[in-house]
């Protein structure tokens, strides 16, 4: 056994770690008027710093690296992401919210109510290929992403959960409540400030998006993610549009190519489907899937 002193080892790091020098710091004298002052803060640790306009670029390169370095070190190699309504009810919810809802509102919950079999088949659709378990590379493949939040989202997370399958959910701050539901996997359940950036980490590592009915959001990330590969930024993936009747009703997406403003073939960059099957099947037959 050598009896070299350890600082002398020619392979130690010489530079003492952020939380190394974090430590020194707190464990120092802070008495006097100099040491007190939030001016004396160590930058990394200084909130207030942190949140200032100026530090804007700064917070963006955290909450691009923050998700990445965590999803890595998770083993995800590729998401199943799934968009959706916050709004549409499970199948055990949707009587109830028919039934509690006002005369006036009863049109608006009847339609929402009606769309409850699409919580099922964003539940099916996430069960089925969790337990699928695919492992290429030593990274797990397909693992199911959501926006973390009720609805579709939950469902998502719920059949993963239930699969047994770890899943993710990005979540983002709002002004109204938003909390994660119960399924998403905790370490794997990130927050989020800015919109553009969570949008980003939904599509880095997906390798096949499902998108169900939904609202101003959903739409919002259908449109980027056909924008993108339609323009050539980003390499096609499987994309699964359910719910044909609820589409067809809300954006004329025929009407677009009718009028010269996209490609016919751009309505190739979708798969319609109703059902978890049906999803699967496309993904499994772009990716040349067994089973």
């Amino acid at each position: 056994m050598s009896d070299k002193h350890p600082d002398h080892d020619l392979t130690d790091r010489k530079f003492y770690r952020a939380e190394q020098e974090a430590a020194f710091f707190e464990a120092g004298p802070h008495s006097t008027p100099q040491t007190s002052h939030p001016a004396y803060k160590l930058a990394f640790r200084d909130t207030d710093f942190m949140l200032r306009d100026e530090l804007r670029p700064v917070r963006f390169q955290l909450e691009l690296l923050k998700p990445e370095m965590l999803l890595d070190e998770a083993g995800v190699g590729s998401t199943l992401v799934m968009y959706g309504s916050a709004r549409i009810p499970s199948p055990e919810e949707a009587e109830a919210l028919v039934e509690n809802a006002s005369d006036e509102r009863r049109p608006v919950a009847e339609r929402l109510a009606a769309k409850a079999k699409y919580y099922q088949e964003a539940y099916d659709l996430a069960k089925m290929v969790s337990e699928k378990s695919i492992v290429e590379d030593g990274k797990r493949q397909f693992v199911v992403c959501s926006g973390g939040g009720p609805s579709i989202m939950e469902a998502a997370n719920r059949g993963a959960s239930d699969a047994g399958a770890e899943s993710i959910g990005l979540n983002i701050i709002l002004p109204h409540e938003q909390a994660p539901n119960a399924y998403v996997t905790p370490y794997l359940s990130l927050n989020f400030h800015y919109f553009a950036l969570r949008k980003m980490h939904f599509l880095l590592r997906a390798r096949a998006v499902a998108v169900f009915p939904g609202g101003f959001g959903t739409f919002d990330e259908f449109f980027e993610l056909l924008t993108l590969i339609q323009t050539g930024k980003m390499k096609p993936i499987p994309i699964m549009l359910f719910g044909k009747e609820f589409w067809d009703r809300v954006v004329d997406l025929e009407a677009l190519a009718d009028e010269g403003t996209i490609n016919h073939s751009d309505l190739d960059l979708f798969h319609r489907c109703e059902t978890a099957n049906e999803a699967w099947r496309h993904i499994a037959e772009f990716y040349e899937l067994d089973g």
